[in-house]
């Protein structure tokens, strides 16, 4: 696959395909569900729907859209789908300031998704998945605890008064956050789950697109899901290659040590910049912090720090997001530092 849009939009078509699979008990579709595909009519073109989070983003090809809602320049004048979408939780900094806060603010979230859940089940539309991002990236950075995606994943297995075979899967988009800029390989791995995701998607890093999934969400015929070259050779190659010099170079804890000086050096600039800069967080290298001025600050944030030799970007309203190279070490992060401290000085 191509990229990270190829990655979730295929991974949708499997989790379709497999509640539907579950639905006729394993039976072939049958001749009016043949027919009627045809015309992306039902029953062969049910009505199903996927659960996203606001202020997600998964790609810019049509049924991606649907799950994405970062920028609305992204979707303008496109057509899309019906499907439920949920808040995604805003966390107030520093998080142990906040722990009461915080955990409200999930479990409305969560209470959100619930009753997504029932609403579109009992309209006839049903829920066969959901679709997180471990972290927010274009939404802006947006962070939820281990104890909120693993109350998730639960929420996709229980039955909640279902029968089984109307089980969600549960999605989790690693495109940004994967191969290892958390400190962990999958960003996921941190959230502890008792039960795996269904499926992981993935591209970018790993030279190549592609999702792996439990054994059940395999199609169940040829054609269905990819087809032209069906793969290619050399990019397994390439990752095999890039996953190799990551274990061998220790690259892992390279971004947890590297990450650590970098977070601690901007918690320190938004003491020592009040007026400028709050909410440092992140993990591993993965780390972003708030603009107070908004856009146009951040914007001029950034514009400074390239003309000093830093490269960095933007997400969201007034965030600055890091995403250094999984090479990138401590004294890189100290040069970051005190480059935006020059700035943040410049601008006082």
């Amino acid at each position: 696959m191509a990229c990270g849009s190829c990655s979730n939009e295929n991974a949708y078509k499997a989790i379709f395909m497999w509640y539907m699979t579950k639905q006729r008990g394993g039976a072939p579709p049958s001749p009016e569900e043949l027919e009627t595909c045809m015309y992306n009519k039902s029953p062969g073109a049910p009505d199903l729907t996927l659960m996203s989070f606001t202020g997600a983003f998964h790609g810019r090809t049509l049924g991606c859209l649907a799950t994405t809602h970062s920028k609305a320049i992204h979707k303008l004048d496109i057509p899309s789908l019906d499907w439920p979408i949920a808040p995604f939780p805003q966390l107030k900094y520093p998080l142990e300031e906040h722990e009461a806060e915080n955990r409200a603010e999930e479990r409305r979230c969560l209470d959100q998704v619930h009753a997504l859940f029932r609403e579109y089940t009992s309209a006839g539309r049903p829920v066969c998945g959901v679709v997180v991002e471990p972290v927010q990236a274009e939404g802006g950075d947006n962070h939820a605890s281990p104890e909120f995606f693993r109350e998730l994943r639960a929420i996709t297995k229980e039955k909640a008064g279902r029968p089984t075979r109307h089980r969600a899967a549960f999605l989790v988009d690693e495109v940004q956050t994967g191969v290892g800029v958390t400190g962990s390989w999958w960003a996921h791995d941190l959230w502890q789950l008792d039960d795996p995701p269904d499926i992981v998607t993935f591209a970018k890093k790993m030279l190549g697109g592609g999702y792996f999934h439990t054994e059940e969400f395999r199609a169940n015929s040829g054609y269905r899901i990819f087809n032209t070259w069906l793969g290619e050779p050399s990019k397994l190659a390439m990752c095999e290659a890039v996953v190799k010099t990551v274990q061998e170079e220790n690259l892992l804890e390279n971004v947890r040590q590297a990450g650590s000086v970098l977070l601690d050096g901007l918690k320190h600039l938004q003491t020592k910049y009040p007026t400028q800069l709050e909410n440092a967080r992140g993990l591993g290298t993965f780390i972003a912090i708030d603009c107070k001025g908004g856009d146009a600050h951040r914007n001029k944030i950034l514009t400074d720090l390239k003309r000093k030799g830093i490269q960095s970007g933007g997400c969201g309203e007034r965030t600055i997001r890091c995403r250094p190279a999984l090479i990138f070490q401590p004294h890189h992060a100290e040069m970051v530092v005190n480059a935006m401290d020059e700035v943040l000085a410049e601008q006082a």
